[in-house]
């Protein structure tokens, strides 16, 4: 089983600046991908940022510029730095990853794919 954790999430005024933590853990084999999404009330979850194994990065069009998602292998841990924070902005931001994990006490492995709990951000205006 792999588990994701975020924490970071805080009240912040528009304009500010926040940083946000997943950490997973677990027994994780390997991790591909790492991302972040948000959701609102009353709205889907959508895509903010992701990152692969070898640091290559997306971002969604409105963040691009004001948000990086720097990525830890070593502690697999993915970070999600906003910058500028806009009130729109304010909603539950979840970490997502994917990857594989081990199977019983061999090398078998199988894939994962694991969502934390979220951790709310709000923008105060």
């Amino acid at each position: 089983q792999v588990q994701l954790v975020e924490s970071g999430g805080a009240l912040v005024q528009a304009g500010g600046s926040l940083r946000l933590s997943c950490a997973a853990s677990g027994s994780i084999f390997s991790i591909n991908v790492m991302g972040w999404y948000r959701q609102a009330p009353g709205k889907q979850r959508d895509l903010v940022a992701t990152i692969i194994r070898d640091k290559t990065t997306t971002y969604a069009d409105s963040v691009k510029g004001r948000y990086t998602i720097p990525r830890d292998n070593a502690r697999k841990t993915v970070y999600l730095q906003m910058n500028n924070l806009e009130p729109e902005e304010a909603a539950v931001y979840y970490c997502n990853a994917d990857g594989r994990y081990r199977v019983g006490n061999g090398l078998n492995t199988k894939a994962f794919a694991s969502w934390g709990q979220g951790t709310q951000v709000t923008v105060s205006s």
